[in-house]
């Protein structure tokens, strides 16, 4: 009942937001003196604190029509080429040159954690330059009808195996966070069946490989609770009538309150400066704050069985650092990679992945050449600013498109096909 009551609530507040919405208008009008006043301005800056704190958020855009190639300006082009019921690749189309050689092709797989994968927008476009980009974009669970089926950890590899596939040869895979884990597990089962197709390096960026190293307080809380509590107390059915109606899902508000809570001193004093620059008139603070929280609050439900096997499997049992992690019944043998580079990041201050819970992932491969192996640490950023913001512009993304050019298996690699509903074109 509870998702039914958030539900409820959000639709009462509904008239509240828009009447709020337009005396906001009102007072904002640069023809009505009152707005020129300090009480008309603050007035109107609390009239849009309240709309923007009790609105659902929509997913966001990635917005992201051009890039710089070789100092040119060109159009970029999103474009979905694979379709599946829980997950889009979407391509970002750069209107290059023909016969210009190629860039490293580099599939990001986005986290499904509860943000969309336009969390990671800074990521696509500094790579844009250089990199030509695939990201998959997870689907909102509460809009996938239950007619589609499960979604479970063992699909989420099998997506990713199936993506690589569609890619071709001399693909670079790059895991941002939650998806480290499944990402290694789907390449150690390519190269366990000596698949040609497996990609040529893989990028691991402050993902929970082995949470028992340095845990956080998010890793703490799967280690004082069992399996049950998380499946009693955190899933709920789909309300009506969104599409998933009566789907099990962890839902997406359920996740952000959790985000909120473990800074929610920094949020409730981001909350009061945004005030402040609303009643100053500070446009270029006040407009960072509304993009910053535009994408941090729009959120996406997770499929319970998703939820809950990646709870047990990463965060209570360390299934993949111990060796026991299965997929279908069959073994998860990390030591059978010896043909994938392998480059792990860590920031210093992550919060969310501590210090060597991705780095493990270079002791669990332990056949991979130490001359394909790489891992760095990015001083001065938490978990955010391992993924984005300057420094992951300035001295994280150069390595990871210098690790992709020296491990290249092919000089140009062959275009994939396009996927039209599930099936090739």
């Amino acid at each position: 009942m509870f998702y039914q009551l958030y539900e409820l609530n959000h639709a009462m507040m509904a008239p509240w937001r828009a009447a709020a919405d337009a005396m906001r208008l009102a007072y904002a009008n640069p023809l009505n003196p009152f707005a020129h006043t300090y009480l008309g301005r603050a007035a109107a800056a609390g009239l849009e604190v309240f709309e923007r704190t009790t609105r659902r958020y929509g997913k966001p855009e990635f917005g992201l029509a051009e890039t710089i190639v070789d100092g040119t300006s060109v159009a970029v082009n999103e474009r979905v080429v694979w379709r599946q019921p829980f997950c889009n690749l979407i391509h970002f189309e750069r209107a290059v040159p023909k016969g210009r050689t190629s860039d490293p092709r580099v599939l990001i797989v986005a986290p499904m954690s509860g943000h969309y994968a336009t969390l990671l927008r800074g990521t696509v476009e500094a790579l844009l330059p250089q990199s030509d980009v695939y990201i998959t974009d997870w689907i909102d669970a509460r809009v996938v009808p239950l007619t589609e089926g499960t979604f479970d950890l063992d699909d989420y590899i099998e997506y990713v195996i199936e993506m690589l596939h569609f890619l071709g040869p001399d693909t670079h895979v790059i895991a941002v966070c939650q998806p480290a884990v499944p990402v290694l597990a789907a390449v150690a089962l390519m190269e366990a069946d000596n698949d040609p197709l497996s990609p040529s390096s893989m990028t691991l960026m402050g993902g929970p490989i082995d949470t028992r190293i340095n845990p956080t307080s998010v890793n703490q809380l799967a280690e004082d609770k069992p399996i049950t509590w998380f499946r009693d107390n955190v899933i709920m059915p789909v309300p009506f009538p969104q599409p998933g109606f009566m789907r099990p899902v962890y839902p997406g508000f359920l996740q952000l309150s959790g985000f909120m809570s473990m800074n929610l001193d920094r949020h409730m004093t981001a909350t009061k400066e945004f005030f402040e620059h609303l009643v100053k008139n500070d446009g270029d603070a006040a407009e960072k704050h509304r993009d910053f929280y535009d994408e941090y609050m729009a959120v996406m439900d997770l499929t319970a069985e998703f939820y809950l096997q990646t709870v047990e499997t990463v965060f209570m049992r360390h299934a993949l650092p111990k060796g026991e992690m299965m997929h279908r019944g069959r073994p998860v043998d990390t030591t059978a990679i010896r043909k994938v580079a392998l480059l792990t990041v860590e920031g210093e201050n992550d919060d969310i992945s501590g210090v060597g819970q991705t780095k493990a992932a270079q002791t669990i491969c332990t056949n991979i050449p130490e001359n394909m192996r790489m891992h760095y640490m990015q001083p001065d950023v938490g978990h955010y600013g391992v993924f984005n913001g300057s420094r992951f512009r300035r001295e994280i993304a150069p390595r990871i498109t210098a690790f992709q050019r020296q491990h290249a298996r092919s000089a140009k690699p062959s275009l994939p096909r396009i996927i039209k509903g599930g099936k090739s074109a």
